[in-house]
């Protein structure tokens, strides 16, 4: 534990310092970048010195008989024009945790690291190492564990779609019975524009089986719905999620993207916008 808190620490602290890098065509930094409703993340990152907020809600049918919700909440800060400080929780309403009350999961901290642009093969590539803190109790929100996880990022344009794709490993603490000790996720994902702000999000994503007390079979299946850019800075989205094969739950969903500006007395830090920002 003490190793993973202190990668943490380091990755919050040293990615202000990575190099800025400069785009006189560089977007609007007022353009939300969302990386909802899609499972998938895509390589571009908040402007630096700008606050996005992503939220919404998923309704999970587990049972002939049986509901669960979860609301995804990430706090998106940019922390150089191409590093981006995530910090993720989860709210979480299910008959099986703390009687069905309202509670929060275990908070993770995560910084986007934006490697390559334009590369004729991976496009821009990102990595988004991240660490999962047992900040709930376990069996009420929380697996007791400490995680740490690596995603792969890869995103291009294909025409008009924007197309991203993930993959990545997870590692936690403790011997496997409340949550599998290795786990990983592949996702890919397409962002469809129809006409004006409306769009469609389609991925296709899946775990692959896991190993241990907690592990599971794989599971792979499909999300879609539509996008709203409403205004710039806000972005609302819907939809399904279907599972194909696994123990995937149906689920639909529904959230919002909302760029909440400048943190005051950074303005300075925005002369140049992040390149690779972008809608899907």
């Amino acid at each position: 534990m003490k190793l993973t808190s202190a990668c943490a620490l380091a990755l919050i602290f040293l990615a202000p310092t990575l190099p800025a890098q400069t785009d006189s065509a560089a977007p609007d930094p007022r353009l939300v970048q969302p990386e909802r409703p899609t499972i998938a993340t895509h390589a571009g990152t908040v402007a630096r010195g700008f606050v996005e907020l992503e939220d919404g809600g998923e309704w999970d049918n587990v049972g002939t008989s049986e509901r669960s919700f979860f609301a995804p909440t990430n706090l998106k800060i940019g922390l150089a024009s191409n590093a981006q400080l995530n910090i993720l929780v989860n709210l979480i309403q299910d008959r099986l945790v703390r009687n069905g009350s309202l509670t929060a999961s275990d908070l993770t901290v995560g910084v986007k690291y934006r490697l390559i642009e334009d590369d004729r093969i991976l496009g821009d590539f990102a990595i988004l190492p991240a660490v999962k803190f047992p900040t709930a109790a376990e069996g009420e929100g929380g697996t007791g564990t400490t995680d740490f996880s690596l995603l792969l990022i890869s995103s291009r344009q294909l025409g008009s779609v924007a197309m991203d794709l993930n993959a990545g490993v997870t590692r936690r603490s403790g011997n496997g019975s409340s949550a599998p000790i290795n786990a990983s996720i592949w996702t890919a994902s397409f962002g469809i524009p129809i006409r004006g702000p409306l769009g469609a999000a389609l991925e296709l994503f899946g775990y692959p089986g896991t190993a241990g007390p907690a592990g599971e079979k794989g599971s792979a299946s499909i999300l879609v719905g539509p996008t709203f850019l409403l205004r710039k800075w806000l972005a609302l989205d819907a939809g399904v999620i279907v599972p194909l094969t696994g123990p995937q739950a149906r689920a639909i969903y529904t959230g919002f993207v909302w760029n909440v500006g400048p943190i005051p007395g950074t303005r300075y830090l925005i002369r140049h916008p992040v390149p690779g920002t972008r809608y899907p």
